[in-house]
């Protein structure tokens, strides 16, 4: 018997849904199992009959949570049978971007590819050179600090797959949530729970963050803008914010009042090697643009006059928020930065010299010197077996609990990655052995400076048998700091003192200790009356509540030392005195190491991981990427295993899915592989097999 359709009833065939998202309407077609999905959209659009283009079309299975991309494959490969009901819906879909500068741009985003390469195209059309650096992130409310992930699933009432990274944004407060996930759309077909293989963070539901019911544009308002409005003026838009976002958007910045709440942060991070639609993201939901990666590559202000502006937009709310903690006068200090930022930014700027040419010749030629002659070492170092070698008097202090002991002044000396101490420089010079000598190799260094005090202080955690042990150590003077502090960092990445940035570490920092000056003058150059200084944009609440009616003076004194800074020298002072902090580029977890019941931080830095203490933020152990062999997961139990050179580490992540950290350790990695001897074209398949995580 012959069906209308012209398909013998018994053959096999079976009739196939597929709802139309932009007609909202829905098809029926007779289909069978050996037909490729380029087939079904043939005759798909055949049977709509519509003069219309839709290149930009592709199918997708709501309860299977993933397009069907592959035209070639059939229904069969794709296990598509009668009881699938699909959308046939647009590739490109409108997606609400906060940029780190709080702006909200829309965007035309491809929901059907990677997100990594979903960002590649944002970047590109934001003019944002060296995108690996940045992804997507869902939005997280205030109440998302309070607990880890796995807790809010269980309150929830959620029941992720065991291998589904399922971190969900609900509407109310964890404890009062219903567990519903609001996944509706225009389909009439409701999207089931996820529960495909390698779905990751499922759908962000918020009374502020989603439009729900059709997914009809929101009104658009003062706060966000669109690539067509901003039209020519792009690159100068977004190369210079508004000094200061509305109270609402404000109120929306999240401030974290511990170690566990910076981690718990870490937990809306998008998979990089999935579809933003198939993480649970919808047409018009809200989207944060972030640099995830700290790790700065060629930052040409020629070049990325936007990109510096972003990364000095999300360095100056990681501060404001206390994201990243910093002293009293490193805050004034980044706040008369800022002040000199907004001033210049409403005045015309000399144009930027060519940033390349020359200076890159100039560069070559000088590595190819050091390469041919050696290293010439700086007046200040002995020059034993042709060796560098930094010595000098310093002040010494093993901590102890409950002691109250002294610094006290040793001869050290500092050579071939070893710290070395002596009772006096007599002892040394007769050749008598050290009475105390570390391997700085591996060590976390920490800095210590209070100039108001004319405290000049490296905290050094050394990696021993029993952890990390500390040690303190103080400087006469910052020119002596200097000095120190560069060997020391070097020595951390086991480089020594021969290697050819050592004296520029050292200029990077004594740089840093002057613009924490006060102002050689005795008044500012501005007066406190002739700015309006909302000093909540200025610095973090603590400070702000601490000095009150002194705060502007002294942001105005502060700035008397850099009122000769153009805008862009202003903004790299103040990325490069960002990256100075002890806190920064640190990613935070919350982790249960194997064999242990209670919870610790794990630290993933560019060059690191570390675990720490969850309370006090000390590190316990160091693991340096350069002595790492491997690192995988076994997606049955979520645990995490990294191998290095002196064994292997096995963790539970709390905070966030175990496939972050991969994200975040092959991130890393391939960022670290960037070199100007190579092409620099992006080399997408290595970011996926070094962050993907599936095998």
């Amino acid at each position: 018997m012959t069906a209308a359709n012209g398909f013998i009833i018994g053959d096999g065939s079976w009739n196939l849904q597929i709802y139309v998202s932009d007609l909202q309407v829905e098809r029926t077609l007779r289909v069978k199992g050996d037909l490729h999905i380029g087939g079904v959209m043939l005759r798909l659009v055949e049977d709509l009959d519509i003069a219309m283009d839709w290149s930009d079309h592709a199918l997708w299975w709501p309860n299977r949570n993933s397009w069907l991309t592959r035209t070639r494959s059939t229904l069969d490969q794709y296990g598509v049978q009668a009881d699938a009901k699909l959308q046939f819906t647009r590739m490109h879909k409108t997606a609400r971007i906060q940029l780190p500068d709080l702006r909200y741009v829309d965007m035309r985003v491809d929901f059907s590819i990677k997100t990594f390469n979903a960002v590649i195209q944002i970047c590109k059309e934001l003019n944002i050179r060296h995108p690996e650096e940045l992804s997507l992130s869902k939005p997280l409310e205030a109440y998302h600090l309070k607990h880890n992930m796995k807790e809010m699933q269980y309150n929830g009432g959620q029941t992720p797959s065991a291998d589904t990274n399922s971190f969900s944004v609900n509407n109310h407060s964890p404890a009062g949530s219903t567990g519903s996930l609001d996944m509706t759309s225009s389909s009439p077909f409701i999207c089931a729970p996820l529960k495909h293989h390698s779905t990751p963070i499922s759908s962000p539901v918020s009374q502020n963050g989603t439009w729900k019911k059709g997914y009809s544009k929101p009104e658009m308002n003062g706060n966000v803008t669109s690539l067509e409005m901003l039209n020519g003026s792009l690159d100068t838009s977004l190369a210079n914010s508004p000094f200061s976002p509305n109270q609402e958007v404000r109120n929306k910045v999240l401030k974290p009042k511990s170690l566990v709440e910076k981690a718990r942060m870490n937990v809306a991070w998008l998979d990089s090697s999935l579809s933003i639609m198939e993480q649970g993201v919808r047409e018009y939901d809200l989207l944060k643009l972030r640099f995830k990666f700290y790790s700065f590559y060629d930052l040409n202000p020629r070049l990325d006059a936007v990109r510096i502006n972003q990364i000095y937009e999300q360095a100056k709310w990681s501060l404001l928020s206390g994201e990243i903690d910093c002293t009293e006068e490193e805050a004034l200090m980044f706040a008369a930065l800022q002040v000199q930022i907004n001033l210049k930014a409403s005045v015309p700027q000399p144009l930027i010299e060519s940033a390349g040419g020359d200076d890159d010749i100039d560069a070559a030629l000088s590595d190819l010197q050091i390469t041919l002659e050696g290293f010439q070492p700086p007046s200040n170092m002995a020059n034993l077996n042709h060796a560098p070698e930094l010595s000098d008097y310093l002040r010494f202090l093993k901590p102890k609990k409950f002691t109250l002991k002294a610094f006290k002044r040793y001869w050290f000396t500092c050579r071939d990655l070893h710290l070395r101490m002596y009772k006096s420089a007599e002892d040394f010079e007769v050749g008598a052995l050290p009475i105390h000598s570390v391997s700085l190799r591996g060590c976390e260094v920490t800095p210590d400076v209070n100039i108001s005090q004319n405290k000049f202080g490296i905290k050094l955690e050394v990696p021993s048998a029993d952890g990390m042990t500390e040690m303190c150590i103080r400087c006469e003077s910052e020119e002596q700091y200097a000095k120190w502090m560069a060997a020391c960092r070097l020595a951390a990445k086991g480089r020594p003192l021969s290697d050819h940035t050592y004296e520029s570490e050292v200029k990077s920092i004594k740089a840093f200790l002057e613009m924490q000056h006060p102002s050689v003058t005795q008044s500012p150059v501005i007066s406190p009356s002739s700015l309006d200084i909302a000093v909540e944009d200025y610095v973090p609440h603590r400070y702000s509540k601490k000095l009150k009616g002194k705060l502007v003076q002294r942001i105005l004194e502060a700035h008397a030392n850099l009122k000769d800074l153009t805008l862009m020298e202003a903004k790299m002072n103040y990325i490069k005195a960002w990256q100075s902090l002890p806190e920064f580029g640190i990613s935070l977890f919350v982790v249960k190491f194997m064999g242990h019941k209670k919870e610790e931080l794990l630290g993933i830095a560019y060059n690191r991981l570390m675990r720490m203490d969850i309370t006090t933020g000390d590190h316990i152990k160091t693991w340096r990427y350069n002595t790492m062999k491997a690192w995988n997961i076994n997606w049955e139990v979520k645990h995490m295993m990294v191998q290095f050179e002196e064994g292997n580490i096995i963790f539970a992540c709390q905070s966030a899915d175990c496939k972050v950290i991969h994200e975040f350790i092959g991130g890393y990695i391939f960022c670290s592989m960037r070199s100007k001897e190579v092409n620099q074209s992006l080399n997408e398949e290595l970011f996926h097999k070094l962050t993907g995580g599936w095998s």
